[in-house]
């Protein structure tokens, strides 16, 4: 795996040239992303999006990747984080699947199921289950809700997303399993909070170094899935 301190000192600052057709927020939107240290070792390394270190990093902090494990991945595309689970898992073992789901169509990735669907649907979730050879150890979500400008609107985008996120992760994890999330400062309800700590047996949150220091996303790492006790904990 990368160095990630290496990778967050390469930083050879590049400045657009003035360009008529170009507005500011475009010209601000590509300087950062001609910046970005993590985007150029994405493209180095062949990853589909920067955010595959986001999920190297937790990993590396949560150990929840191994070899042998069944992940579904929420929210896959372009499938930066399905490629590192791909990396990690040995889909030639008989209790390892690796299934990614988006409303965007992604390109193949071995080893992996790539599904277009809408996770939030009764149908897509049943043919999620049909494809599925037993329960789930991870459920991943690197999904972050379109926003409108207004702070309470968005507010209720987020807690509707990862809520989503969670109800799905109940239907199809096993006793024990994990599940991942992107969450926003101030965007987890108090009350949702306490039905995972009752539905885990830890709740985490952790900021990667690769998350944009101005970025408010946190990653939620819930661990240790209590199925039997969660029937009774449904918000």
């Amino acid at each position: 795996m990368p160095d990630q301190e290496k990778i967050s000192s390469r930083n050879q600052k590049v400045k657009l040239k003035k360009n008529r057709g170009r507005t500011l927020s475009s010209k601000t939107w590509l300087e950062r992303q001609l910046n970005d240290p993590y985007v150029r070792e994405a493209k180095k390394l062949g990853y589909r999006s920067r955010a595959a270190f986001k999920l190297i990093e937790l990993n590396e902090k949560f150990n929840f990747l191994k070899e042998e494990l069944r992940v579904v991945d929420l929210g896959a595309a372009p499938g930066g984080w399905t490629q590192i689970v791909a990396q990690k898992v040995n889909t030639s073992l008989p209790n390892s699947q690796i299934i990614g789901i988006d409303l965007l169509k992604m390109d193949p990735i071995q080893g992996t199921t790539l599904i277009l669907g809408d996770f939030t649907e009764e149908e897509t979730v049943n043919s999620i289950k049909t494809l599925l050879n037993g329960p789930v150890d991870l459920v991943l979500s690197d999904m972050a809700p379109s926003t409108t400008g207004h702070k309470k609107t968005d507010h209720l985008r987020i807690i509707g997303l990862i809520e989503s996120a969670f109800f799905f992760a109940q239907e199809v994890l096993k006793e024990d399993g994990c599940f991942v999330a992107k969450v926003f400062q101030g965007g987890a309800e108090s009350s949702f909070l306490k039905v995972l700590k009752k539905s885990f047996g830890s709740v985490k949150h952790f900021k990667p170094n690769s998350s944009r220091k101005e970025s408010s996303e946190l990653y939620l790492v819930a661990q240790n899935f209590k199925k039997e006790i969660n029937k009774n904990n449904m918000l």
